[in-house]
């Protein structure tokens, strides 16, 4: 089962969730990069 077959859209659901992770991913890639800055100016 592969999302990105253009035939098969995915559920309302699972779209939902995929957006939400992919804003998780985006926010912890910025916290760790915060993270670094932060450890790296002390």
């Amino acid at each position: 089962m592969l999302w990105s077959d253009p035939e098969n859209e995915p559920p309302e659901d699972l779209r939902r969730t995929q957006d939400m992770m992919r804003r998780l991913s985006v926010l912890l890639a910025l916290a760790m990069v915060f993270a670094m800055i932060v450890t790296g100016l002390r």
